[in-house]
């Protein structure tokens, strides 16, 4: 077969009637239409049509050991069809996968049980509709909106050959697995998808492969309603190698194209396989009707007849099949062994990479990693948080080598390259600085994805080109993975670039969103202390939103010092007694707060500034430090930020006011739009000493 043309095969049903691979096969299939019946709601087809050639990837190929499911070493599977999820539980269950703890150990029960699986879909269950990761063991990543698990499995990929590159040496290959993707016409249709393919095709990334799931339908009916592609000649154009198989019950040619592609070593494997959705089924196999919904019980036993399975059966798991199961997958116990004795020859030989790597996997950093965050001096004219931000990445990067990331094509204006840190590229990939290329939702999904896979990843552009990245940033909230969104240009400070430019609602939008940590530090040492918070975050995803337009460096010998930011909010002024006014402010807008601040004193008004760069970490004090910040009693508050007021009623209360945006930006000169827009000082006073009815 060849590595670079298309390769059919003509179909033939190898998997025999009678044969444990078959009744593997329907095993799968019986539970998960069982499963969709009992919870009156999942989508079964899918999990059904794509039973033979998940059975023969586990059973034959997948380096999997479900007695260490986390295994470094070990193949990922990513099912980014994720409403076909009971597949994957079949597939948990099947496999005899054990649960682990929060802390990645064994507690000796069944990942997934099938009592589990009599669950599906209800709440508290470790079946829910869609994978989750967390949720269950054996999900590695959270899959569900579709595309997103094709995104995710380049940055795997991406991990895997810089974990490769930075840790194997002659006779230790420590990392060296590959990671497959069952993925759908949906997945092809998502622009996220095709930003992954592209980016996996430049990049060479021969230890992927992706498996679509070709069977023409779609919720609405046929996809020719909508799409139409030859999809295989789109992935040939990506530089992929292609392999097209006839039907997806042909098992023998699915395994020759695994083989194909596990000794392909200069680009990614795309297979497109045929099926029939919801085979078996007698009135709904290869129509919309089978994709979603409970299938009912007629075509639940006609499928079983069709399958020469009990009728009235249901939740049925022969023991032959999954005794067959579990011994196939269970070769790759010797194999996770054996790599374990070879981690611990390399500790010995390696030491300092031996203890590299146990940190990384633990998920922590080198102990006083932080003692490299730079200190800035007091600057009146101060300097952009995107130049602080750049200066103090490339401080701590030296302390954390497995801090790896890169920006949308635009590094030397979001300042997140490494210097002397070399780029990540087919042939070269030890390089700590990645070229995503204008694929801003591509390099959000591909930095979750390396996330999962241990390394520290950070991903760069402009602001207001996160509404291309938000399903990405959502995700990782959702998974609870550490990833660092560095977001600069962070406003109407932008200044000639315009409306288009020029976020104001992103921050609130940002804010909105459960478990994301965003920050706007307000000058180069917050600056510093928000990477620190990004990196001692091992759950929480943060966004760093850094100015484009210079801020003062504050006197931290006049004002407070600004570690404040790890609580989210802080005094900043060194002031004593009970304030008469508070001014809010984050990002640029601290020193017009402070500058305000000292202009009121000038006329009796004791103003106390507050920073607030993170509503997250604020909201996670206790109520006496938050009431230490901002005393209840004090109830004339200003809030300035160059964004949506939306939120800001939260701290500033039905007496205060903001001096925030109520409309899009303008193309002008940053002094003309801070003036038309009430961002001077003067008019900061102004609305101070209304609030304070002055």
């Amino acid at each position: 077969m060849s590595d670079t043309d298309t390769a059919t095969h003509p179909s033939k049903n190898v998997v025999e009637d009678g044969s444990i691979d078959r009744l593997a096969i329907d095993t799968i299939r019986t539970l998960s239409m069982d499963a969709v019946q009992k919870a009156n709601s999942g989508h079964p087809g899918t999990a059904m049509s794509l039973a033979p050639i998940a059975e023969t990837l586990w059973t034959q190929f997948l380096r999997y050991d479900p007695k260490k499911p986390l295994w470094p070493n070990r193949d990922r599977f990513i099912l980014s069809c994720g409403h076909a999820s009971m597949l994957l539980y079949s597939l948990l269950h099947l496999s005899g996968t054990i649960e682990v703890d929060e802390h990645g150990q064994p507690t000796g029960k069944p990942a997934v049980g099938l009592d589990d699986i009599k669950q599906f879909r209800q709440s508290g269950s470790k079946t829910p509709g869609h994978p989750e990761y967390r949720d269950t063991t054996g999900v590695e990543t959270t899959t569900g909106p579709l595309g997103a698990g094709c995104g995710n499995s380049v940055g795997f990929a991406i991990a895997e050959r810089w974990l490769a590159a930075h840790f194997n040496k002659p006779g230790f290959d420590i990392f060296d697995h590959d990671t497959y993707v069952f993925s759908s016409d949906g997945d092809m249709m998502e622009g996220v998808a095709s930003e992954a393919a592209s980016i996996a095709g430049h990049l060479k990334l021969s230890n992927l492969c992706w498996v679509y799931d070709s069977n023409d339908i779609t919720i609405e009916g046929d996809t020719n309603l909508a799409f139409d592609e030859n999809v295989i000649e789109r992935f040939k154009a990506y530089g992929w190698n292609t392999i097209l198989i006839e039907d997806a019950e042909d098992t023998a040619a699915f395994a020759q194209a695994i083989e194909t592609f596990k000794a392909t070593t200069d680009k990614p494997t795309f297979i497109e396989v045929r099926s029939i959705i919801g085979i078996g089924f007698p009135t709904r196999a290869g129509t919309h009707k089978a994709h979603s919904d409970a299938p009912g019980e007629d075509e639940i036993r006609g499928a079983k007849k069709s399958y020469g399975w009990p009728e009235d059966e249901q939740f049925l798991v022969p023991e032959k099949a999954k005794a067959h199961f579990e011994q196939a997958i269970g070769r790759n116990t010797a194999t996770r062994e054996a790599w374990e004795k070879l981690v611990g020859d390399y500790r010995d030989q390696y030491p300092d990479l031996g203890k590299e790597l146990d940190l990384m996997l633990a998920g922590t950093l080198p102990e006083g990693w932080d003692a490299a965050l730079p200190h800035f001096e007091p600057d009146a004219k101060g300097m952009a948080s995107r130049e602080a931000g750049g200066k103090v990445l490339n401080a701590i990067a030296p302390a954390i080598p497995w801090l790896v990331g890169g920006a949308a094509d635009l590094a030397p204006s979001t300042k997140t390259d490494i210097k002397d840190g070399g780029s990540f590229e087919a042939g070269s990939y030890g390089g700590r600085n990645l070229h995503f290329g204008i694929r801003e939702h591509g390099m959000g999904a591909a930095a979750n994805g390396m996330a999962l896979s241990y390394l520290r990843s950070y991903t760069g552009t402009f602001f207001v080109f996160s509404d291309y990245m938000r399903p990405t940033l959502r995700l990782a909230a959702i998974m609870q993975v550490p990833t660092i969104f560095v977001f600069t240009h962070d406003s109407i400070g932008v200044g000639e670039d315009g409306p288009t430019h020029q976020p104001i609602e992103q921050l609130a939008s940002l804010r909105a969103v459960p478990g994301l940590d965003t920050i706007r530090p307000g000058d180069a040492n917050e600056t510093a202390y928000a990477w620190k918070a990004a990196l001692d975050s091992q759950k929480t995803p943060s966004v760093l939103v850094f100015s484009r337009q210079p801020m003062p460096t504050l006197d931290r010998t006049k004002y407070n010092s600004a570690e404040g930011l790890l609580k989210g909010g802080y005094v900043v002024t060194k002031d004593e007694g009970t304030p008469d006014i508070i001014l809010i402010a984050t990002g640029t807008e601290l020193g017009l707060a402070v500058a305000a601040a000292e202009k009121l004193a000038e006329g009796g008004t004791k103003a106390r500034v507050v920073s607030l760069p993170s509503f997250h970490r604020f909201e996670v004090q206790d109520q006496a430090y938050k009431d230490s910040v901002l005393p209840p009693s004090v109830t004339a508050r200003v809030a300035i930020e160059q964004g949506s007021e939306f939120g800001w009623d939260r701290y500033v209360g039905f007496a205060g006011k903001t001096v925030t945006m109520s409309t899009f930006g303008a193309s002008a000169p940053i002094e003309k739009l801070q003036a038309k827009f009430g961002f001077t000082l003067d008019n900061v006073v102004k609305v101070a000493r209304e609030v304070m009815g002055k």
